[in-house]
């Protein structure tokens, strides 16, 4: 190893990477719980002890310049390697007081996790937990989350999972929405069903013609990116949707469309890190999850 060679440290790694990520030195700096002279020194640091402009400095933005995206190649290298010291190092807590953080949707995490961690707080009563509702998987390879909580298998070699269960989708609608518009009996019948969007109607109309269904944008009366505010639109009877059966079986008053099309299966897998599975607290709360959650699920609750 050429140490003479290595003239910085990894706060100016850190600062540049983060400023690079975020666009700007304020975004870095409140990422990082710093002040921005200080993330400002660091990055200016960074490039004297290595001899090169790293970014074009902006009123507001910081723009990288060529020799910045060559070296960001290596740096992002480095804030993985520093990354997985810190899984190593938490993974080897034996300790049950701590945070954990748990990601899932809003509507999942609203329906399920409420009641489970009241149980896990007689468990474990020193423990607290982060609830992060987002329809985004969450990178935890990276620490944005302990444990998630998705709808597909992980395929990252890194990441652990554990099928809790297995539901389907279909397409459910008011009943006084089909009262007044009809029930189709056929998928050419469907084809002047008003739709409500789950994100974008971009993303809804592509599905919905996979499934066989002859709609357009057109059909899309409404997009949402909340779960509880698609299913109040569909309740207040503006459209047809898919949900899955655990959600809509909660409420009385929406139907299924169309009962005969196939309905895809929805897994609920639960995901955390490999490394961190050794944590005490986090195996505690992962297997607490793991053993409510195929309950809850299984019994219909």
């Amino acid at each position: 190893m050429n140490w003479p060679a290595i003239a910085f440290d990894w706060n100016q790694i850190r600062a540049f990477l983060a400023t690079a990520e975020e666009g700007s030195l304020s975004a870095a700096a409140r990422v990082l719980g710093q002040t921005q002279p200080t993330l400002s020194r660091q990055v200016t640091g960074l490039e004297e002890a290595l001899g090169v402009v790293l970014f074009e400095r902006g009123p507001r933005t910081m723009r990288l310049t060529q020799a910045g995206h060559e070296v960001l190649a290596h740096v992002r290298a480095m804030g993985d390697a520093a990354m997985k010291v810190s899984l190593a190092a938490s993974g080897q807590s034996q300790d049950v007081e701590g945070s954990v953080s748990v990601t899932a949707t809003e509507l999942f995490a609203s329906m399920y996790l409420p009641p489970i961690l009241c149980e896990l707080r007689e468990i474990a009563p020193k423990l607290s937990v982060n609830v992060i509702t987002s329809n985004d998987v969450r990178d935890l390879t990276r620490r944005e989350a302990d444990i998630s909580i998705r709808h597909a298998r992980p395929e990252q070699p890194d990441l652990i999972g554990r099928l809790v269960h297995e539901t389907s989708a279909r397409l459910y609608a008011s009943r006084d929405y089909l009262d007044r518009h009809g029930r189709p009996a056929s998928l050419e019948e469907a084809a002047d069903l008003s739709m409500i969007g789950f994100d974008t109607a971009g993303s809804l109309v592509p599905f919905l013609q996979g499934m066989g269904l002859p709609v357009t944008e057109n059909n899309v009366r409404a997009t949402t990116e909340s779960g509880h505010m698609l299913i109040a639109l569909i309740r207040a009877g503006l459209g047809a949707s898919f949900l899955t059966q655990d959600a809509a079986s909660q409420f009385d008053d929406l139907e299924v469309v169309l009962p005969d099309m196939d309905a895809p299966v929805v897994p609920v897998w639960l995901v955390t890190h490999r490394e961190l599975r050794t944590s005490r607290r986090i195996r505690i709360v992962f297997d607490h999850l793991a053993e409510t959650l195929s309950g809850m699920l299984g019994d219909g609750r």
